[in-house]
């Protein structure tokens, strides 16, 4: 009898540790892993206010000044995809309530513009070199409408609600349907030229709204101040902050009872709340120039700033959403592909090759075979290492047998089961000791560390020092920056 018990206590520590750990935590959608998969990708801006050098449209202008000399879609797609853009979000319609396609919702759109002679869509001709050049394909259509002389009453919301059925229904599988918080100012609004106001906890009906979305769209991630898929950073910076949480609750701002887009505690979205209530994560929204849109005096951010930015966006587990402005030509200026060319290129080059690939992987706690330390370097983000239930702190040594130099150390949390690691430390063994280099925090999706100056070393030791649950991890990196 104490035999058959010793075996059935074996036989039981030996199924769990076969078993995959319990989810922790609000949860990744499929649609959302996909939006993770990206990483980075371009929000187009080009309607009459690029032709009118200005940032935000007032909705008064002809629809005849859109009238790009030599409008190259695939151009601009190429250079997105040499720039390692994965994605591309057209503004089909922004503030100034131009629609970029022959849209049967309003009269003003391309079709009453020189574009091919009247008969042109953009939004086809984006959409087609995107999907031509293997990238994914969103859309953005203001609901602020600055032209259309019905916003404000009662009849709008049907007109914006069709202007999206028509975008969703025209243009293909989409991976967002992205929003901003304006609400409403001073326009055009079929010549009453006045200020008009709306209340954007209920104006837009944002329940119904998005529902549209989901019957319609269903992978496509929705993006706004408060998502309901990927939040945005608080900011157009660019960067995410330095402990990013992928989860998320969306609260009002003090005073106010409804949180929405353009009303939102936006001190919590650069970091996320830890144990939120969704899995919401941060998209780090910027220009590639200083504004949204073509201006001749402006100039691009340098390759080094764009890779700097990416390690932390893309680094803290967010997006990177890069603006790019055709100018009126209707294509990118030739110093935009340049930059992009190069940051495309450096991301390219620098993550090719993980130094730490044939290293000897030990660690003080392996919940089974299936979850073993091969995985953590086996470019798969599909397995991952994990630990027993009970075991909440790992120790990982990486032996990489010779001396290898690098500056940046990549991670990635295996996040189908949620975000796990709150504390983490690194070391390196250095003249015969180990030495710390650095102390994090969060992980998910990827952390990239940046270090000050290159380390030379033939042993590393990654200390998880707090996690809620067991842990696990998908993949182990380190890297030197090429230049």
């Amino acid at each position: 009898m104490k035999w058959l018990t010793i075996l059935l206590l074996s036989f039981t520590t030996l199924t769990n540790a076969q078993t995959a750990p319990k989810p922790y935590g609000a949860l990744p959608s499929k649609r959302q892993l996909a939006w993770h998969d990206i990483e980075v990708y371009g929000l187009i801006h080009f309607t009459p206010t690029t032709f009118e050098n200005k940032e935000w449209g007032f909705g008064d202008a002809d629809p005849k000044t859109f009238n790009p000399t030599d409008f190259n879609a695939e151009q601009i797609i190429k250079a997105a995809k040499a720039g390692g853009l994965k994605g591309i979000i057209l503004v089909a319609k922004h503030h100034d309530g131009f629609a970029l396609w022959p849209t049967k919702t309003t009269e003003y759109n391309i079709s009453k513009s020189p574009f091919r002679d009247g008969k042109g869509d953009l939004v086809k001709e984006i959409e087609q070199a995107v999907r031509k050049n293997g990238l994914s394909f969103g859309v953005y259509c203001s609901p602020w409408d600055r032209n259309n002389a019905n916003y404000g009453t009662s009849k709008y919301l049907a007109i914006y609600q069709a202007q999206l059925k028509e975008l969703y229904s025209n243009y293909g599988n989409l991976f967002m349907s992205w929003h901003d918080g304006a609400n409403g100012g001073d326009g055009y609004y079929g010549g009453a030229k006045e200020k008009r106001s709306i209340d954007n906890t209920t104006y837009y009906d944002w329940n119904n709204t998005w529902g549209i979305t989901r019957k319609m769209q269903p992978m496509a991630n929705i993006f706004s101040d408060i998502g309901l898929d990927i939040r945005w950073v608080g900011s157009e910076d660019g960067t995410a902050a330095e402990t990013s949480w992928a989860t998320f609750t969306p609260l009002p701002p003090e005073g106010k009872n409804v949180a929405v887009p353009g009303q939102a505690n936006y001190p919590q979205s650069p970091m996320g709340i830890r144990n939120g209530k969704y899995w919401m994560p941060a998209e780090c929204d910027v220009p590639l120039r200083k504004g949204w849109f073509y201006h001749p005096s402006e100039k691009p951010k340098t390759p080094e700033t764009l890779f700097d930015l990416y390690l932390q966006s893309v680094g803290h587990g967010a997006g990177l959403d890069l603006g790019l402005a055709p100018d009126t030509r209707g294509q990118l200026h030739e110093d935009d592909v340049a930059s992009l060319k190069v940051f495309g290129d450096m991301v390219k080059h620098t993550f090719a090759n993980n130094l730490a690939v044939k290293a000897t992987v030990k660690a003080n706690n392996i919940r089974g075979n299936a979850f073993g330390v091969a995985k953590l370097l086996d470019n798969n983000k599909q397995t991952y290492w994990a630990t027993a239930d009970n075991i909440h702190t790992a120790k990982l040594e990486f032996d990489l047998k010779t001396d290898k130099t690098f500056d940046i150390i990549s991670l990635q949390e295996y996040i189908p089961l949620g975000q796990r690691i709150e504390e983490f430390n690194i070391e390196v063994f250095e003249n015969y000791e180990w030495k710390k280099i650095y102390d994090g925090t969060s992980v998910g999706a990827k952390r990239l560390i940046k270090l000050d100056k290159p380390v030379t070393t033939s042993k590393i030791r990654l200390n998880i020092t707090k996690s809620p649950v067991c842990i696990t991890l998908s993949e182990f990196g380190i890297y030197k920056k090429t230049p």
